[in-house]
């Protein structure tokens, strides 16, 4: 059998995705994430705490709260339904440190746990803190002239 001829093969035997649906699903996943995001910064506001404080427990309760539903191992079946719309950043990011430690822990708590957790993250962690130290030296470099 060719590559050709396998590759056809393999197409007529996959399951066709229902794109407008999957679409639909996505974006009441990621709005529903955002809408409890900003239900959070709405009531730490209103408790008294300015913007930026709020905005800070806001993310460490997103942060906080995908890290439990991946340990409980619910985030992966919201994922399951909401596909894309659960990649929001900060609860994506967070599903992506806590699943590969949760994963690897029975090898050790360094060479497994410690070691896996970055393994996805560890390179968006390198290129955001190497592309913040670029910008901010455009912006240095912009704010001398």
């Amino acid at each position: 059998m060719s590559n050709k001829e396998y590759q056809d093969y393999v197409e007529g035997k996959a399951a066709k995705s229902p794109l407008a649906l999957d679409m639909l699903k996505a974006f009441a996943i990621g709005g529903l994430i955002c809408v409890i995001g900003q239900g959070i910064m709405s009531a730490a506001m209103a408790a008294g705490l300015p913007k930026n404080d709020a905005g800070t427990v806001t993310t460490i309760a997103l942060v906080g709260l995908s890290a439990l539903l991946t340990g409980l191992n619910l985030y992966s079946k919201i994922a399951r339904h909401g596909g894309a719309g659960t990649l929001v950043p900060v609860t994506g990011f967070a599903n992506a440190v806590v699943s590969p430690a949760i994963d690897f822990r029975s090898e050790g708590f360094v060479t497994g746990m410690a070691a896996k957790m970055f393994q996805v993250a560890g390179p968006v962690i390198v290129f955001g803190t190497l592309a913040s130290a670029v910008y901010g030296v455009v912006l240095l470099a912009l704010s001398a002239m």
